[in-house]
């Protein structure tokens, strides 16, 4: 734990690379659909977790938020048979897009992010 004297670790470029990556890896889906938005980022961070405490920071809270989106999902598509669903996949979506986004800004700066309205799996 970081007290008030000691400075701040300076990340370095090849660690906020790799957890940029993380988070970019749920742009996946768009190749193995379905599920590459999860699988991406679990072996990225499978593979660099050992490395740098940042990599497993990020590619932990990038599957984390990724599982939870899917779950968001599938509650979305049960709801498309009552009307709701409609209108809550689409926001969803977008959301989703925004936050990989917003949270791969945050690894390139070497920033500490976390994504609301995630579930804490790992």
């Amino acid at each position: 734990m970081q007290t008030f004297f000691e400075p701040a670790r300076e990340v370095s470029k090849e660690e906020r690379l790799w957890a940029t990556f993380c988070h970019l890896g749920a742009l996946g889906v768009f190749i193995i659909l379905g599920i590459g938005h999860i699988i991406v980022p679990l072996v990225l961070w499978l593979i660099k977790r050992e490395d740098s405490a940042f990599i497993n920071e990020h590619g932990k809270e990038a599957l984390n938020f990724q599982l939870s989106i899917t779950i968001y999902g599938l509650v979305c598509a049960l709801l498309l048979f009552v009307v709701v669903g409609f209108f809550l996949l689409p926001v969803l979506a977008v959301f989703w897009f925004v936050a990989i986004i917003v949270a791969a800004i945050k690894a390139n700066d070497g920033k500490s992010f976390r994504y609301p309205i995630t579930i804490r799996f790992l």
